[in-house]
C-alpha cells in the first residue's frame, strides 16, 4: 500500500495507523517517504527501512523512478492529492484514500479530492482523519472509475490558443 510522501509520513507511522490497517486486514504498508527531513521512527526502528508489526509488514523509501509496481500491487492507495497521483490510482482499480495538501496553488488538491470524494470513487481525509478513514472505508462500495472524455476540453483550448485546424490538419495526416 503507497503511503502519502513528505509531512502526511507522520500520520502513517503511528500505532493507530498500523492497528487501523491490520484490523481492516491490510498486511503490507510501502510508505514512500519522499526528500523530507521526516523519517518513520515509530513503526520502523531508527537506522532500519523495514519492520514488522505484528502481521503488517513495513518498509519505506525516499523516491523510485516509477510507482506504477507499488500500486499495482497494492490493495489501497494513500497518496497525497495530486492529479497524477490519483488517475494513476483510479485508472488502475485501486481503493484510494487522498490526503490534500492544502499549502499548495490555492487549495487545489483539497477541492479536487473533495469533488471525487463526492462522486464516491475515493475518499478523502485530512492527516489526522486517515486513521478513521481507513477504518471507515470499504473498498467494495467506491464506485469503479469511469475514464473521461478530454477531447472536450482539448477542443476547447485548441480554440482559445488558435490551434483548432491543427489537430484535425495532424490527425488526418496520421493515417498516410
Amino acid at each position: 500500500m503507497p503511503a502519502p510522501a513528505g509531512r502526511r509520513d507522520k500520520a502513517v507511522d503511528c500505532q493507530a495507523f498500523a492497528d487501523a490497517l491490520v484490523s481492516k486486514g491490510y498486511g503490507r504498508l510501502v510508505i514512500q517517504k519522499g526528500a523530507g527531513s521526516y523519517n518513520p521512527c515509530v513503526l520502523v526502528p531508527p537506522g532500519s527501512t523495514s519492520a514488522a508489526h505484528g502481521t503488517l509488514a513495513i518498509e519505506y523509501f525516499d523516491f523510485t523512478p516509477s510507482l506504477t509496481q507499488h500500486v499495482s500491487d497494492a490493495a489501497l492507495v494513500i497518496s497525497h492529492a495530486g492529479s497524477g497521483s490519483i488517475f494513476e490510482s483510479l485508472t488502475a482499480g485501486k481503493a484510494l484514500i487522498v490526503v490534500p495538501n492544502p499549502l499548495l496553488m490555492d487549495n487545489h488538491q483539497a477541492e479536487l479530492g473533495r469533488h471525487l470524494a463526492g462522486m464516491g470513487v475515493l475518499a478523502c481525509a485530512a492527516p489526522g482523519d486517515l486513521v478513521n478513514a481507513v477504518l471507515q472505508l470499504e473498498p467494495a462500495e467506491l464506485k469503479p472509475y469511469a475514464r473521461g472524455d478530454a477531447s472536450g476540453i482539448a477542443a476547447a483550448i485548441d480554440a482559445l490558443t488558435g490551434r483548432a485546424g491543427l489537430r484535425k490538419t495532424a490527425k488526418a495526416g496520421q493515417g498516410r
